[in-house]
């Protein structure tokens, strides 16, 4: 990592932030530069910028000094994009963590918000709870702490069937350009003055009138996929990363644009209720779908997929997370999780103790805990294989409680229409999965293999959504863990794979079976380092970065030259 310009830069930058914001110790670096979930690697420093000047100011300098830059925010490791992979980039990596830039500006009544980039989607959801609205996505992501400008540019799906992945038109942001200057972009439909210093600290102090504010014909959220849901008929998936329908400026950019701002729409709180539904027929659930969006009135809220032995291993190894969340809110999970990476780094000083103490620390307590499921739940669990949490709003609660008596009167399964603690605690249930399949092939490494996550988006008018694996992969596979959102067809699922076999060859065959299938993926996290970046996803990058230099954030060949294999 070492560089002509590295000393003048590190002292640049702390000049811009400050001594104490820049870190350069590989113990201190160690918490941004590797994901919670994937990603690692070395890099020259990590800055942490207190205003959207002071990341104008430091990608200045490191444009000048021509290292690489990843915009970081929560870091939450989902494919490995937030964090350099491996050691071998021609150029050293600075991490501009915005995790200290978090204001939210309520705009317009609160129908619309601006977003800085440290903001998160749980300090939006209590910013907006006393106005009676609520941001594009809750609970799911918002549970780490993921940020608002972090889930605008990876396409992030979120649970919500009305709502579609999270986008925006209206965005500021600076980009290469091809002679390789630093731009500021100011497309967020806000006068806020001519030059970048004027523009970034009038944003930063809320110095704009209402009368500086724009309506501009640019959308500010997917105002249609509420009909393409619908579409049950159609041959491809209704939402993913690789649609280039909803790739725009800092939309899906995913590191290859700083983002200093977003502005985003908000949603009125409605009254809601949750169905939970049973059944051991996976064709109980695709009629169940299909009636539903075509036929309902008013589209649910969202319908949340978990099989049986998910439920199981989510329940063991993702009970401290539920309690915490359940008692103490999802306020905590950050703090908590930064505990997580500060015990695992401690504990890596010392080769006798586990790799992640923090896993082991933590289901030991887990054990102390009492039962945390409703007993309702907990009988589908037994009866079940396949279980749906359908929660509907409004004039869909009826349509839903007629809907479900008279169908199950002709169809295998039962339904339960949920309290508010039990529909409360199913969802949270569904949405600690994640952690709780990490936490299981953690603590069981030793006989086992890699685990491997597919984030797949199926056809509308796919048939057998529920995954058949042949009988030759099958057998390479110890435990397999499926959840998702299963009106809009998008499948989370995990393998965990016997000991000894070749992950990546395996997954290689998996991702053929899907591409034979028309499925896209990743459905809603972005390539990372996981997936090969499709083209229109590549001609994309190629737009936002002639250069192809500024971010690694994104994937790399076997030495930085940008997208163009990964």
């Amino acid at each position: 990592m070492t560089h002509p310009a590295s000393a003048t830069l590190i002292r640049d930058m702390q000049a811009i932030v400050g001594k104490s914001f820049v870190l350069t110790t590989q113990t201190k670096i160690s918490p941004y530069s590797k994901g919670f979930r994937f990603g690692s690697g070395e890099a020259l420093a990590v800055a942490r910028p207190a205003t959207l000047l002071e990341i104008w100011q430091l990608l200045q300098a490191c444009v000048e000094a021509d290292v690489a830059v990843i915009m970081q925010a929560a870091n939450t490791g989902l494919t490995g994009g937030s964090t350099p992979d491996g050691n071998d980039y021609d150029r050293p990596i600075v991490i501009i963590n915005t995790m200290r830039v978090n204001d939210i500006h309520l705009i317009n009544d609160a129908k619309q918000i601006i977003g800085l980039p440290g903001s998160t989607l749980f300090g939006l959801e209590e910013t907006l709870k006393p106005y009676g609205r609520e941001p594009h996505s809750v609970i799911g992501s918002s549970c780490i702490g993921a940020s608002i400008i972090g889930g605008v540019c990876n396409n992030s799906g979120g649970a919500l069937v009305q709502r579609g992945p999270a986008y925006t038109e209206l965005s500021l942001y600076a980009q290469i350009i091809a002679d390789g200057s630093l731009q500021l972009v100011n497309h967020l439909g806000i006068q806020l003055g001519n030059t970048p210093e004027e523009i970034l600290t009038n944003l930063q102090h809320k110095h704009y009138r209402q009368s500086d504010i724009e309506h501009p014909d640019k959308l500010a959220s997917d105002n249609v996929y509420h009909e393409r849901v619908r579409e049950v008929d159609a041959d491809t998936p209704a939402r993913f990363n690789n649609d280039g329908r909803r790739l725009h400026e800092s939309s899906g950019c995913a590191g290859k644009l700083a983002v200093f701002a977003v502005r985003l729409d908000t949603y009125p709180i409605q009254k809601q209720q949750v169905f939970y539904v049973g059944t051991n027929d996976a064709q109980v659930l695709a009629t169940m779908r299909r009636e539903i969006l075509t036929q309902f009135k008013s589209l649910p809220v969202s319908g949340e997929y978990l099989h049986r032995d998910c439920y199981a291993v989510t329940k063991k190894y993702g009970k401290d997370t539920f309690w915490v969340i359940n008692t103490l809110g999802s306020k905590v999970i950050p703090n908590l999780f930064s505990m997580k990476r500060t015990v695992d780094r401690i504990a890596s000083n010392f080769k006798f103790l586990p790799a992640k103490l923090s896993e082991v620390i933590m289901q030991w307590f887990s054990y102390l805990l009492p039962s945390h499921l409703p007993s309702r739940m907990e009988a589908y669990h037994q009866q079940f294989q396949h279980h749906w949490i359908i929660e509907m709003s409004g004039e869909g609660i009826e349509e839903a409680r007629a809907y479900l008596k008279q169908f199950f009167e002709n169809h295998q399964g039962d339904y339960f229409e949920c309290t508010q603690e039990e529909g409360d605690k199913a969802i949270l249930h569904r949405f600690v999965a994640g952690g709780a399949i990490g936490r299981y092939h953690a603590l069981h490494k030793e006989s086992l293999g890699a685990m491997m996550t597919v984030d797949v988006a199926l056809r509308r008018n796919e048939a057998k959504w529920f995954e058949e694996l042949p009988k030759e992969i099958d057998d390479l596979i110890a435990a397999k863990f499926y959840y998702g959102h299963l009106f809009c067809h998008v499948m989370h699922q995990n393998y965990v794979l016997k000991k000894g076999v070749d992950a990546k060859a395996l997954k290689q065959r998996i991702l053929a079976s899907f591409d034979a299938r028309g499925a896209e993926y990743p459905a809603e996290h972005n390539v990372g380092h996981e997936y090969i970046a499709k083209e229109p996803l590549r001609k994309f990058y190629r737009v936002l970065d002639p250069t192809n230099s500024f971010n690694p954030g994104i994937g790399k060949t076997s030495k930085l030259k940008g997208w163009a294999e990964r």
